[in-house]
């Protein structure tokens, strides 16, 4: 689904799986040997990625944004942030809101590694990162000494909700008895997803279900594919999974929606959502597009100006429909106060998780 019209640059970075928020929550302590390796790793595509993005930034000419811009994503193509920037460049030159326009992927250590080489673009207003629930929670999980909020954050533009989806054949209707079951025996019911996203969702449900957190049977998979298959095949009994893998799924046939993860329904399937059925569980895997810090006031202003002409075209428009997307624009004061309120909840769910 992702367009094609600007690919990757060939010196990408290679890392652990990113968005959104794909890299697994360790569940065991790794031997010194295999951590130093990977932490070798991390250190090395973060040095790639610093030489990446100055080179672009240094590219651009200047620093009129309406010239050229550099869109992030703080992961590898055909995710969900590379989606959300591709279709950003797509509308962008549609209608010449920014002559030059790129998107540049860098993945790593679930974009953390992109989000400090923005921040360390203090004062230069050429390039937007990017971002999310996923990079959010990333920084709480790797411990990273860059915070999400260290960056310009401009909007929250939309969210992808999760589904709670079991197999077609599976004894569970409705939500109550999968709950019912999962609390009689909880490490009996192995539940999946795409990542470290989908667990904090699985992990919220469990708490606001009454079910052990800590007693959880969680198989992290590598995208939607591989989530249908898990169910399919048995090796999952439930899992939460974002719509946009799931939705083709739920209207075949295939695989049954219990719930959707959200405070109100989509209008596409009719599907009841948590918080109807009883359970305070809201999480959505919302996407950001944000600045580097210091920025002249002018610069900022024109940044705001080019993201609300991006998300006000048709091209837009017509992405938030493909992707299944719900569009949830915040910005302002009201955005500062709800990346407050996500990062408390989020590192609440994985202090319970033990991470």
């Amino acid at each position: 689904m992702t367009p094609s019209s600007s690919a990757p640059p060939p010196d990408s970075p290679a890392s652990p799986p990113d968005d959104p928020g794909t890299a697994p929550i360790a569940s065991t302590n790794p031997g010194r040997r295999t951590a130093l390796k990977v932490l070798g790793g991390i250190v090395a595509a973060g040095a790639i990625g610093t030489a990446t993005v100055g080179s672009f930034a240094s590219a651009s000419g200047g620093d009129d944004v309406r010239a050229s811009l550099t869109l992030v994503a703080p992961a590898a193509a055909g995710g969900g942030w590379d989606a959300v920037a591709r279709e950003m460049q797509q509308a962008q030159r549609a209608h010449s809101i920014v002559n030059n326009v790129q998107v540049l992927n860098m993945p790593g250590a679930g974009g953390t590694i992109a989000l400090s080489n923005v921040v360390g673009l203090k004062g230069r207003p050429n390039t937007l990162l990017i971002g999310g629930t996923g990079l959010l929670a990333a920084t709480i999980q790797y411990k990273s000494k860059t915070a999400f909020t260290d960056v310009t954050p401009l909007g929250i533009l939309v969210e992808e909700y999760d589904a709670i989806v079991v197999p077609k054949d599976s004894p569970y209707q409705d939500l109550d008895s999968l709950l019912a079951a999962w609390r009689e025996d909880t490490g009996a019911m192995p539940w999946t997803g795409g990542g470290s996203f989908d667990q904090l969702v699985v992990t919220d449900l469990a708490i606001k279900g009454g079910v052990d957190a800590g007693a959880i049977t969680y198989i992290s998979s590598d995208g939607g594919g591989e989530v249908i298959a898990a169910l399919l095949n048995g090796t999952a009994h439930a899992a939460s999974s974002g719509l946009p893998d799931t939705r083709d799924q739920i209207e075949s046939g295939r695989l049954r929606a219990l719930a959707i993860v959200a405070k109100e329904r989509v209008d596409f399937l009719d599907v009841p959502t948590t918080v109807e059925l009883g359970y305070d569980v809201t999480l959505s895997n919302w996407r950001s597009i944000s600045a580097p810090p210091g920025l002249d006031p002018e610069d900022l202003a024109t940044l705001n100006d080019v993201v609300t002409e991006t998300i006000a075209t048709p091209e837009w428009a017509d992405a938030i429909k493909r992707y299944a997307w719900t569009e949830n624009v915040i910005r302002g004061d009201d955005l500062t106060d709800f990346l407050a309120d996500q990062e408390t909840q989020i590192r609440k769910l994985y202090e319970e998780m033990g991470s």
